[in-house]
């Protein structure tokens, strides 16, 4: 029988020990944690340690706990299991509170920290995804570079609530494992290294998504000092009517009433991702949305509705976006080749565009403003500007109004589609965060990669270390303020501009907004 110590460091990882400490000449690096002692292993002139255990094996739809000490050294030398999720993600466990450190020494060194936290909206991805290792970046900045796993979809977010009773915390324990993986960081990253009074979240998709709702938590006040947002915002949580409709529909396709919520915390976990296939009943389309829950009790307010949260102002901030963003999600989809103007008003539905307007008012708009233009450009222009950018134009301006810190970037240079179509596209931001153009899965390469990563990379590292993203290597970096809306445009040649795209941005802003899915 499996006692609880040997759960926790069965999960931490398999290897024997030997094999870390012949990976360099040094001794494997050791650190002494307040769980227990971990040993890594020494890569590239950087000590890494993998699969830390932050979280004890997790208890379905409840808060995550601290997980029971041990006394013999755990290797941490492979990635812990991801939360399970639909998708070919390798090595899933409902056992999956696990981070992972990169750290130029295991000493007192006083480092920045960047926690970075994946993205994959809400239902899925991991920490250990080869664009997300941080061994570039921690010798580039000598700073200590975290990635982690959390629980997602409706594992992490299934709002139970007004249900059944023992479940009032279900819509928020994705968001309670970052706190308590955030706590993690502030009680043991000095051991590794890092400094925790100087520590940055950042994230893409998803993971800004979660960094602006963190922003909003009263439990995660103080636990991070510096942000910044890839394509990832979250102006509104979803309601807790809403969310309890979703959680409606779910248990109705596992076969179970309202009633009989409870019974979902028994059931296998394949059948409760696959129950998550169904229609979203708010949205009308796609499968079902979980996300962070306006529950009043952890999340007791919206993010950035009616204005950006008190709690996260004085928190110095990047938000940015890539210009062809949605390129991304559509720019291969055969359904989109061959457009004319007669065929695009069919693809600006409402489940692409994901607020009420009608195709021919954006088709005019754009028509009228960039009369030189496709059909293939107004489809990733407007999804672009309506969909995807438009959180973040939020973001930044109820942070100005607010006077609170916020440097705003657009990415310019392109990377380029699995197809072979051009662009700066949701997710191209990633390899040059972290300065790792030529990593498996980086299809932002070619001439000039480097020297923008370079600028990227650097200014997330600066504003790691000083809470401002200004280096050398960059124009001077104007706070985001109104009515100017200063923009860096990261390119081969980067420079500043006034309100880029105003007059999309213009167009838009005359269309209520509230977050898709919330």
């Amino acid at each position: 029988m499996l006692t609880r110590r040997s759960v926790v460091l069965s999960g931490m990882a398999s290897a024997a020990l030997a094999p870390a400490a012949m990976a360099g000449s040094r001794p494997a690096p050791r650190v002494d944690t307040t769980g227990g002692p971990v040993i890594g292993r020494r890569e590239a002139g950087i000590s890494v340690f993998k699969g830390v255990r932050y979280g004890a094996p997790t208890r379905r739809f409840q808060p995550p706990e601290a997980p029971a000490p041990w006394r013999d050294p755990a290797p941490a030398v492979h990635y812990g299991a991801a939360s399970p999720q639909r998708g070919e993600e390798p090595n899933q466990s409902e056992d999956c509170l696990f981070l992972n450190i990169w750290t130029p020494d295991a000493d007192a060194g006083r480092r920045p920290v960047m926690v970075y936290i994946h993205g994959g909206a809400y239902s899925s991805g991991s920490g250990s995804d080869p664009l997300y290792d941080g061994t570039r970046l921690a010798a580039r900045g000598d700073v200590v570079v975290v990635t982690l796993n959390h629980r997602l979809n409706a594992l992490g977010y299934a709002y139970l609530a007004r249900l059944t009773p023992g479940f009032e915390d279900s819509g928020n324990v994705g968001q309670l494992d970052l706190i308590l993986a955030l706590r993690w960081v502030r009680g043991n990253v000095a051991a590794f290294g890092g400094d925790p009074d100087r520590v940055m979240v950042f994230g893409q998709s998803g993971g800004g998504a979660k960094i602006a709702t963190l922003m909003a938590m009263p439990e995660a006040k103080g636990l991070f000092h510096r942000a910044a947002t890839m394509s990832g915002q979250q102006v509104t949580a979803s309601g807790p009517l809403n969310a309890t409709t979703r959680a409606t529909v779910w248990l109705k396709t596992l076969g179970l009433t309202p009633d009989r919520a409870h019974e979902a915390a028994n059931l296998p976990v394949e059948r409760l991702l696959e129950a998550q296939g169904v229609e979203d009943p708010i949205l009308g389309y796609g499968g079902l949305y979980f996300g962070p829950v306006l529950d009043f009790r952890s999340l007791p307010r919206h993010p950035f509705y009616p204005d950006a949260a008190p709690q996260g102002r004085a928190i110095p901030m990047i938000i940015g976006n890539p210009r062809e963003e949605t390129l991304g999600f559509m720019g291969d989809d055969p359904k989109n080749l061959g457009l004319t103007w007669e065929t695009l008003p069919s693809r600006l539905s409402p489940g692409v565009m994901r607020i009420d307007v009608t195709p021919e008012a954006v088709i005019a708009a754009y028509r009228r403003m960039h009369p030189d233009w496709s059909p293939d450009q107004v489809l990733i222009a407007a999804t672009t500007a309506g969909r995807s950018w438009r959180g973040a134009v939020i973001e930044a301006e109820e942070r100005a109004r607010a006077g609170a810190p916020a440097w705003v970037y657009q990415l310019d240079f392109p990377g380029e589609t699995a197809s072979g179509r051009k662009g700066a596209f949701h997710t191209a931001d990633i390899p040059l965060a972290f300065d790792n153009v030529n990593a498996p899965g980086s299809r932002t390469r070619g001439p000039g990669a480097q020297a923008v990563s370079d600028m990227m990379s650097d200014a997330f590292i600066a504003l790691a270390r000083t809470g401002d993203p200004n280096h050398a290597g960059l124009p001077r970096w104007n706070r985001y303020e109104l009515p100017t809306r200063q923009t860096m445009m990261f390119d081969v040649e980067p420079r500043m501009a006034n309100d880029p795209r105003g007059d999309e941005r213009t167009f838009f802003s005359a269309i209520p907004y509230v977050q898709p899915g919330t």
